[in-house]
């Protein structure tokens, strides 16, 4: 069994490393620890959950009813980000852009956790990730690769290792690749399951977004966990460039 994870000390020592920085210095993120999570426990209203993915998919088709998904404020200045550091955005979409396009259809449905944080995704429209803590060697931290990280990826159906492009902007722990070009796929390794108690969640902003709507974005997605267990809480801390 994993060892408990000190919340506090885990954010405190998750960092973004200056070359990332320089390359977008209005980068700002906020990390929420979220525990207590009881994963055979049934949401305390599985209602709620429908109505916040509903809501999620209705607020993607009025926003492509007005423009255009890569004109989307946030949207764009993902896509800008990913250029930066070499990525063809219309090949590998930042998750927000990929999410919005899916919802105007419907989002998928995966387990209670990964729902909630995809609607959140679309709702507030920014980029977000969860992760299992207790998978965590060490701290997260942004950074632009070397190149010789190794990322536990699915291909084919099948489990294989991937190494990041030297200088893609990468979420990383002492182990490897948790998320490779900043946030287009997550890792293997850290995903979410069903047996999840701890998850370290990161809510990725740019400019436009202001720093309240980052904030209401992370309170949303709180609220929204709370349904998961008697004594979910939560712990967060801002990370800027």
């Amino acid at each position: 069994m994993a060892e408990p994870v000190d919340a506090a000390a885990f954010l405190d020592a998750c960092r973004v490393d200056p070359a990332v920085q320089e390359l977008r210095g209005d980068y700002r993120a906020v990390l929420i620890v979220v525990e207590g999570i009881v994963p055979e426990r049934a949401p305390a209203d599985p209602g709620a959950i429908d109505a916040l993915v509903a809501a999620a998919e209705a607020h993607a088709r009025a926003l492509l009813a007005q423009l255009p998904v890569t004109e989307l404020p946030h949207i764009a200045a993902w896509r800008e980000a990913y250029q930066a550091f070499g990525a063809k955005p219309q090949r590998t979409r930042n998750s927000l852009e990929a999410l919005t396009r899916r919802a105007e259809s419907g989002l998928p449905r995966v387990n209670p956790l990964t729902d909630i944080y995809n609607a959140i995704s679309v709702l507030h429209q920014i980029p977000l990730g969860g992760e299992d803590l207790l998978a965590y060697q060490g701290p997260a931290q942004l950074v632009r690769a070397a190149g010789d990280e190794p990322f536990d990826a699915i291909a084919n159906g099948e489990a294989t290792v991937e190494y990041p492009e030297p200088g893609e902007v990468i979420w990383r722990d002492n182990a490897g690749v948790t998320c490779r070009r900043w946030n287009w796929r997550q890792g293997r390794r850290t995903a979410l399951t069903e047996q999840t108690t701890s998850a370290l969640f990161i809510c990725d902003s740019l400019a436009p977004m202001s720093a309240a709507a980052l904030a209401a974005a992370a309170d949303a997605l709180t609220a929204a966990l709370r349904g998961l267990g008697p004594d979910v809480r939560a712990t967060r801390r801002v990370v800027t460039a």
